[in-house]
Order: C-alpha cells, then sequence, then structure tokens
C-alpha cells in the first residue's frame, strides 16, 4: 500500500492553481475509487448505497483491495478475516456495481504488504526476513505457488474483469536474507523484476484479456535496461502515485521519460482522497487532497509530453490503514465529501461554481474548504455518521478536558483521594453535577454513534475506532463518575487510615 508520501502537510495559504479557473478535466479517461479494505471494511448494504454515488459523482470504477476480507477458502481458508465477504457478497457487490455503470477492478498484493498471509505461522517461513511479516521471499520454493493459488481464487469470482491490479509496492527488506546484505542495487532490481515478471506472465498466460497494473514506485529505482530486458513493459501498466499537496513535476517527469523510454504503453495516475495525512488521521482534511488533484491535473496536461505514452485514467485511493497491523484512518463516511470534492474536480477541470454546485446537490450539504467540513444535513448515506465523528472530533476532547481542568476537581479529587477513597462531600458537590453531566451527554452521543456504525461496519470495526478514539477518555470519566459516587455515599467517612 502506497504511503511514503503520507506525512500530513498544511494546505498551502494559495493553491497553486485557483480552483476557480477553468482548467482541461480527464473525461475521457477511467477515474476509480479505491476502497481499502484492509480495515473498516463496509458492510455489502452500505455499499449498495455508495456505489450509486460514486457513478454520480464520476466515477466510472472501483478498485477493490480486498486483502483479509476475500472469502479464501481450502489451503488459504486460514486468510481470512472473521467478517470476510462470503461468496454470495462477492456476487452481489458485483451486481450493485453493474447497477450503477462501475467496473470492479481486484487488487491482490504479490509481493510487499503481505503481511496478512505472512503473520500466519504456516506462511512463516516464506518472510523475506524472518522477524517481519512485510514482504514474501520470491526464492523460496512454494511462494509462487501461494500467490498462484491467491490470483486464481479472486479472478474465479471476477472472470469478467477487465483490469487486475497486483500491488507490488513497498518491498521492504528486498534481498536483505541472511549473509545478503551487500546485495547491490542492480542485483535487487532484478531480484524485483525476476518475481513481478513471474507473476505477471501467469496472470497474462491464464486471463489473456486481462490488462495487469502495477504500482511504480519501485520501478523508480530500476534502470532502464534492466526494465527493458525483463518483458515487464509487456505485462503490466504502471500505476505513477504520490499524495503530497504539491508535486514534484520534475520527479514525476523523470518517471514518466523513463517508462516512455522503456516500452511501457500505457500508466496511470493515483492520489488520494483519504488515508494519506496521518495514521491514524479521524477527520479527512481533504483541502490537502483537492491541492493533490489540481496538481495531477497538471500533469495531465502536460502528457502530450509523452506521446507513446497513453494515460489510462487516474486512481483517487482511499486508504483505510498504512499495513495490516497500522491504525485505522478516516473511516469511509467521514471521506466521501473529500471524495466528492476530488472526483468533481477532475470531471470539471477544478473546483470551480458548477463543480461545488454539483457536490451541493448530490451530497445535500455545502463544502467549505477553509474549514474543511460539510455544512448542513446532508443526503448521502452514512451522513449522519459523518457529523458525529465531526462532533466527536471538534468537542469530545477539550469537553473531558474542561471537566478535568475544574478547579474544585483539581483541588479536592485527585489520584490521592481517588487511591485511598476519601474526600469532603461538600466539595465534591462543587464539582459532581458537571461531571455526570459532561457524562450523561457523551453516553448520549456515543450510543448514537454506535448505533450508525453497526449500520455500516462489523463489530470489529466498531470496537477498534472505539478504542482508539473514545474509550479511553471515557472509561477516564465513568472511572471519575463512580469514584465520586461512592465517596459521596460514604458522607465523609474514612476508608483507609491514609484518610
Amino acid at each position: 500500500m502506497p504511503k511514503q508520501s503520507r506525512s500530513h502537510t498544511q494546505l498551502p495559504s494559495e493553491l497553486k492553481r485557483s480552483t476557480d479557473d477553468p482548467q482541461r478535466p480527464i473525461k475521457d479517461l477511467q477515474r476509480i475509487v479505491h476502497l481499502d479494505l484492509k480495515g473498516a471494511a463496509p458492510k455489502v448494504e452500505y455499499l449498495e448505497q455508495i456505489f450509486p454515488l460514486f457513478s454520480s459523482l464520476g466515477a466510472s470504477a472501483v478498485l477493490m483491495e480486498y486483502e483479509d476480507m476475500f472469502p479464501y477458502d481450502g489451503n488459504l481458508t486460514l486468510l481470512r478475516s472473521s467478517f470476510a465477504y462470503s461468496v454470495k457478497d462477492i456476487m452481489e457487490i458485483k451486481r450493485l456495481a453493474t447497477i450503477s455503470n462501475l467496473e470492479i477492478i481486484p487488487l491482490v498484493q504479490t509481493f510487499g504488504h503481505l503481511e496478512f498471509v505472512l503473520k500466519h505461522d504456516k506462511y512463516f517461513d516464506l518472510r523475506e526476513v524472518a522477524e517481519f511479516p512485510n514482504s514474501l521471499n520470491p526464492r523460496i520454493p512454494g511462494s509462487l505457488a501461494l500467490l498462484k493459488d491467491m490470483l486464481a481464487q479472486v479472478m474465479k469470482l471476477h472472470p469478467e474483469a477487465k483490469h487486475f491490479h497486483i500491488g507490488c509496492d513497498e518491498v521492504y527488506g528486498l534481498g536483505k536474507v541472511q549473509g545478503s546484505n551487500t546485495i547491490s542495487q542492480e542485483k535487487l532490481g532484478q531480484l524485483y523484476l525476476s518475481h513481478v515478471t513471474a507473476v505477471g506472465m501467469f496472470m497474462t498466460k491464464t486471463w489473456p484479456s486481462v490488462k495487469l497494473l502495477i504500482w511504480d514506485d519501485m520501478l523508480r529505482k530500476i534502470s532502464v535496461n534492466a526494465l527493458k530486458e525483463s518483458g515487464l513493459p509487456k505485462l503490466a501498466a504502471p500505476v505513477v502515485w504520490t499524495y503530497l499537496p504539491k508535486l514534484d513535476f520534475k520527479a514525476i517527469s523523470g518517471w514518466l521519460s523513463k517508462y516512455q523510454e522503456t516500452g511501457f504503453k500505457h500508466v496511470w495516475f493515483a492520489s488520494a482522497f483519504k488515508g494519506a495525512s496521518g495514521t491514524d488521521q479521524m477527520w479527512t482534511p481533504f483541502g490537502i487532497h483537492l491541492q493533490n488533484h489540481l496538481s495531477w491535473l497538471d500533469i495531465v496536461g502536460h502528457m502530450s509530453s509523452y506521446p507513446d505514452l497513453t494515460l489510462e485514467g487516474l486512481i483517487l485511493t482511499g486508504w483505510q490503514r498504512y499495513e495490516h497491523f497500522s491504525a485505522l484512518c478516516e473511516l469511509l463516511p467521514v471521506g466521501i465529501p473529500s471524495l466528492a470534492v476530488c472526483l468533481q474536480t477532475l470531471k470539471h477541470g477544478s473546483f470551480n461554481d458548477k463543480a461545488k454546485a454539483e457536490v451541493h446537490h448530490i451530497l445535500g450539504c455545502e463544502v467549505q474548504l477553509d474549514k474543511e467540513l460539510c455544512y448542513g444535513s446532508g443526503a448521502f448515506a452514512g451522513a449522519e455518521l459523518y457529523h458525529l465523528v465531526r462532533h466527536i472530533h471538534i468537542h469530545f476532547k477539550s469537553s473531558v478536558d474542561n471537566v478535568l481542568q475544574d478547579g474544585y476537581l483539581r483541588g479536592t479529587f485527585t489520584r490521592y483521594h481517588r487511591k485511598y477513597s476519601f474526600g469532603n462531600p461538600r466539595n465534591l458537590g462543587l464539582f459532581q453535577p458537571k461531571l455526570i453531566r459532561t457524562l450523561k451527554e457523551w453516553e448520549d452521543v456515543m450510543k448514537n454513534l454506535h448505533s450508525k456504525m453497526e449500520a455500516i461496519f462489523f463489530p470489529d470495526t466498531i470496537e477498534e475506532w472505539m478504542e482508539e478514539n473514545v474509550n479511553q477518555h471515557m472509561d477516564l470519566l465513568r472511572n471519575m463518575v463512580q469514584d465520586v459516587q461512592s465517596i459521596s455515599q460514604r458522607k465523609g467517612r474514612p476508608k483507609s487510615q491514609k484518610a
């Protein structure tokens, strides 16, 4: 999963290009929405609601990064999450996509980011570096056979697929098995290419009509001659990705020139509409993502400089985790306004008045870039959850901190008082109502939040999100209320000699 460029960057005070200036839209190119299922995978019922939204916003396809949500069976059954989609679910997802005129493009990692596979004892010996579950060691017998089984199972449920993404980004530890720490960059490139071309040849030989996509970050380091000799340009199209607000045009130009010289005929670009501004980001800073797309439009406008390269489209990535073991990024409903802004920007060539009006009409709320908020009740699926998360993001921690900074509480209800369960009921009564009221208010919010999340996500997602963003502060409030009520009920009678 690409993430090299994900450090949080503040939106420039002035956009590189005015959002109202007319620019060339990518009308004839594919606009693909990426659904990262490594975490917070939505229920099929929610996909039924948002696929039409994707289509109405200008998307032409959905890139499904299944990971452990695919219903692997046989020898691969252990790869499945306990909440993985069933075969029936996959068929329904495809049907829903077809109704909304969306192509489904499967993505299966085949080199790096195989944590969901290599974490299991059964596949421990296939790791490139024994201590880390990140990357596959392609030199070990059985590695390619494992991938072929995974790919075959996914293709069995997607026989109509026109495109297939084989991942292959961020292959950490490549060539660093024992005794090979001094391997040259040239040898590393050959090692990488040997594996990805083997995967590519298997796919193209078995399913000749399928067009393959591959993340390009590893290709950037490999020489033109090595790329040519590998035969990869005949097997797959590179997906050039970067998520920063301001793109490095010089670097991207160099990559494109290399790919053209190498013999690639097709290329894709990848932006981000969420999940690229912090490993544990709760709220989507869509101003940053808008600028990323405006920058990509500038690159699109210069594609005539590469006459032998055909730009197929742009993938709007929506990362849910940086990797299998990292924290959740913004929930999908939270990123919907950002997705709408980015898709309409690509459709119209800028975020002009017409794009703003369409976003407002489709979402039922007004986007304000300076505040990175969507104002209004919202008509999009998940809008209620969007506003609840917004409320928590803006007010929750400050509300709890406000209670904790109460002078009476700080002076008469310290950790020491709570440890030995003593205090003057008169003093406790000066802050107790405020403490109880704050807890009650947030208990009501969290109950509503839980209900809205249940309609969209599986129980593991709800538990994880609550643990990451809510429970620490709610538990503190609950414990403090319990302690102050217990002490008050004893009417100042000490429980310990310490008191």
